[in-house]
C-alpha cells in the first residue's frame, strides 16, 4: 500500500522524546511496580525498547476500528503532545478533536495501516519468546490487520481469530438487515512451537467411579470412528463382545481403534458393554490418565459479556456516562488469564479507559499474583458535549487516570 516503506522505516527511527515522571499524579508512587504513560504510542514504543525488550509476556490492544469518525494519528512527533495536535490539525486552538479518518477519504486504509504496522513492529520486540498479542478488531479492518500481522508476526505464529459476540441486542438500523452482533480478537504468539494459551479450566464433575474401579474416576467415551471406510478401512470391523458372543457389528464409519488397539482396550477391561444388543459399546476414560494440559480455549470468547456490561461498569465507578464502548473487565481479565504467569508483565498501549490496568488489579487480587501493567495512551480530548468533559475530563487520560484510582481503591475494598 502507498506509504508502507515509510511507516516500516518509521519504526526504525529513534526517538528524541524524553519520559517525565509526573509524581503528582502517581497513586502509591513510592510502592507501584505499574506505569501508566500520557503520549504517543508510537514515541513511547521506542523508548520501552531500552527497558523492556523482551520482557512482556502479553500485549492487549484495542485500536482504533477504522470506522469513518474514531481517531487516526498522524506520525509527525516534534514536540510536547498538545503542540503535537495542534501541529498535524486533529485539535483546534481550544484543544478539541478535528480529525477523524472518513471513509470518504482515498487513503480511507492506508491511512489506518500507516498507523498500526510501525506500532506492531515495535510491539513485537517488546515481546518474549513465549509472549502473545491479542488485538481487538471488526469488520472493517481485520482483513488487513491478519495480512500484517502475518508479515509481522510470522503466519506461523497465528494462534487465532477469537470472536466475542459484543452485543447482547439485535441492531435494527443496517440497511443489508444484517445485525453485526460481534467483533474479533486476532491472536499471534512471537515464536511458535510452544502452548501460547494455558486452556480452558477442565470440568471433572462428571466423572465418577460407579463400578468402584481400582483406577479412579472415569467417564464413558464415545468409540465411533471419523473416516469412511476407503479412508481408513482397517477401523471398520465388527466389534464382537469376547464372552457373550453378541455382534455389535460396525458403525457406518467404523471405530476410532483399530483392531490391535480395541483387542488391547478390551484384554485391559476399558470397554463398556452395553446390556441389550441393540446398544453400542463405549470405552472408559480415566480422570488419572487425562493429558496434564487443559482443554482448548474456545475461539467463542466472552460468553454472556456484552459491551454494555464495560459501560455500565464506568458507569458505576463514576455515576455517569464517561467512555463510549470500554471493553469490559471480564473479557481482557479472561485473555490476561489465559497468557501467562503470575508474575508477567503486562502491556496497552491503546489504553482507552485503562481496562487493561483494571483488569490486572482485578486478577492479582483474586489469585494472589503479581502481574504489572504498562498503559500507553495519547491525552485525545473529550468531545466538549460529553459527561467527561462537563465533569472536568478535557482528555481521555484524565478519565483512564481516574478509573485505575477508583478501580484500584474498589478491589483493595472488596478483597
Amino acid at each position: 500500500w502507498s506509504g508502507k516503506k515509510q511507516a516500516q522505516a518509521l519504526a526504525n527511527q529513534p526517538s528524541t522524546a524524553t519520559l517525565r515522571p509526573s509524581i503528582e499524579d502517581g497513586k502509591n508512587w513510592d510502592n507501584t511496580q505499574n506505569v501508566y504513560i500520557e503520549g504517543d504510542n508510537l514515541e513511547v514504543l521506542k523508548l520501552l525498547q531500552k527497558s523492556y525488550y523482551g520482557q512482556i509476556k502479553m500485549i492487549y490492544i484495542d485500536p482504533p476500528y477504522n470506522t469513518g469518525k474514531d481517531f487516526v494519528y498522524k506520525d509527525n512527533f516534534h514536540d510536547n503532545v498538545k503542540n503535537y495536535l495542534q501541529l498535524t490539525g486533529q485539535v483546534d486552538d481550544e484543544g478539541n478533536k478535528i480529525s477523524t479518518n472518513t471513509d470518504k477519504s482515498g487513503r480511507y486504509h492506508t491511512d489506518w495501516l500507516n498507523m498500526m504496522y510501525p506500532r506492531l513492529k515495535l510491539a513485537r520486540n517488546l515481546l518474549k519468546d513465549d509472549g502473545v498479542i491479542f488485538i481487538s478488531i471488526d469488520d472493517n479492518e481485520v482483513h488487513n490487520l491478519r495480512k500484517i500481522c502475518d508479515e509481522i508476526f510470522g503466519e506461523d505464529n497465528f494462534v487465532a481469530n477469537l470472536i466475542w459476540k459484543s452485543r447482547q441486542n439485535k441492531d435494527n438500523r443496517n440497511i443489508t438487515g444484517a445485525s453485526i452482533d460481534h467483533e474479533y480478537i486476532l491472536c499471534f504468539t512471537k515464536n511458535n512451537g510452544h502452548r501460547a494459551l494455558i486452556g480452558s479450566e477442565r470440568k471433572i464433575e462428571q466423572y465418577k467411579n460407579p463400578d468402584n474401579d481400582p483406577r479412579g474416576l472415569w467417564v464413558s467415551a464415545n468409540m465411533v470412528g471419523l473416516l469412511s471406510e476407503d479412508q481408513r478401512p482397517n477401523c471398520h470391523y465388527d466389534l464382537i463382545h469376547p464372552d457373550t458372543g453378541v455382534n455389535y457389528g460396525k458403525p457406518k464409519m467404523g471405530w476410532r481403534y483399530d483392531k490391535n488397539t480395541m483387542n488391547r482396550l478390551i484384554q485391559e477391561d476399558r470397554i463398556l458393554w452395553p446390556s441389550g444388543e441393540d446398544g453400542r459399546p463405549r470405552r472408559k476414560v480415566f480422570l488419572n490418565e487425562l493429558s496434564e494440559n487443559n482443554p482448548g480455549f474456545s475461539s467463542m470468547v466472552g460468553e454472556n459479556i456484552f459491551t454494555r456490561n464495560g459501560t455500565d461498569e464506568l458507569e458505576k465507578l463514576f455515576k455517569y456516562k464517561t467512555f463510549d464502548f470500554p471493553k469490559p473487565t471480564t473479557l481482557v481479565y479472561s485473555l490476561i488469564n489465559q497468557a501467562g504467569s503470575e508474575n508477567d508483565i503486562i502491556l496497552d498501549f491503546f489504553s482507552g479507559s485503562a481496562t487493561t490496568a483494571h483488569a490486572v488489579m482485578q486478577l492479582n487480587a483474586e489469585d494472589g499474583g503479581r502481574r504489572k501493567y504498562i498503559c500507553v495512551q495519547l491525552p485525545e480530548a473529550t468531545a466538549p458535549d460529553s459527561e467527561a468533559y462537563k465533569a472536568g475530563y478535557k482528555n481521555i487520560c484524565e478519565i483512564g487516570k481516574e478509573r485505575i484510582r477508583r478501580a484500584g481503591d474498589k478491589v483493595l475494598a472488596e478483597w
